[in-house]
């Protein structure tokens, strides 16, 4: 179970319900007197039924999908689902190339910006790559071009570069290596959330945003092998609310986790947070 059954917030909310059911009980009972040979009973039934309480608390904590928190006057929800059917512009994460070839070797079929290019993208890839060649990125954008490759294109754009594709929006995510391996270090993938958020901050025209969770799945963040879905997301967080980044009311920002991954978030701690992030 991601959340312990001693759990500090499922005690906290256990504690606030046990008290207000207390206090109704005691008013209760200055009107209503238990025969002597129920007082026993009734608190063997009085425990039981705390006992159950405190376990529904805890079974919700486990199966909790969907929470919502205020970072600096922006709403962000972090919930469960597929970022292809939420509303607003969606992120797709894509390597520090913009390489558009579904191969299972520059990009899995499997990987979102895979899905996005095979089923999900108005138009022909080749129509895409003709955008993105013609786009005037802004100055520092293009960090180099005719780069020497074995496979993909030649164009080496700074993390956190933003194209806008009709409702998504394609980023530079991930760096690749000789064997076009998608991988980032922590000070690369840091690099590329505060572009991220900077680059967003321009481009959103007060809509709303979705993003994935950065760095889940094969993009390898180097020298932190164990590094969970949970962490990377509150880096997240935390990169946005560093940043210069607000979403203006009713825009607001979500972050989806797959289904397959949401019981490796503690969605509780997040919930607790609060402005705390």
């Amino acid at each position: 179970m991601k959340v312990t059954l001693i759990n500090k917030q499922v005690r906290d909310s256990f504690f606030k319900i046990a008290a207000g059911i207390g206090t109704a009980l005691s008013t209760v009972l200055l009107f209503v007197e238990i025969p002597q040979n129920w007082k026993l009973r009734s608190l063997i039934v009085f425990a039981v039924i705390l006992a159950g309480i405190y376990l529904v608390i805890w079974w919700c904590a486990n199966n909790l999908k969907k929470v919502t928190i205020k970072i600096d006057g922006t709403t962000v929800t972090v919930k469960s689902g597929d970022i292809f059917n939420e509303p607003g512009l969606k992120v797709i994460a894509f390597n520090e190339y913009f390489d558009t070839v579904v191969d299972n070797n520059l990009i899995s079929e499997r990987s979102l910006n895979g899905i996005f290019l095979k089923s999900k993208l108005n138009g022909t890839i080749e129509e895409l790559d003709v955008e993105i060649e013609q786009f005037s990125f802004e100055e520092g954008e293009v960090l180099q071009r005719d780069v020497s490759r074995v496979a993909g294109k030649l164009v080496k754009f700074k993390l956190g570069t933003i194209f806008v594709k009709d409702d998504f929006l394609l980023t530079a995510m991930s760096k690749f290596d000789a064997s076009n391996r998608a991988n980032l270090t922590m000070p690369e993938y840091l690099e590329f959330l505060i572009n991220f958020w900077d680059g967003v901050n321009k481009v959103y025209a007060q809509r709303s945003v979705v993003t994935p969770i950065f760095g889940s799945g094969i993009t390898r963040i180097l020298g932190h092998r164990n590094i969970t879905d949970e962490d990377l997301l509150k880096i997240m967080l935390w990169t946005f609310r560093i940043s210069e980044m607000r979403f203006k009311y009713p825009a607001n920002l979500t972050i989806v986790v797959h289904e397959d991954k949401i019981d490796q978030v503690n969605l509780l701690d997040l919930k607790a947070l609060r402005n705390g992030v």
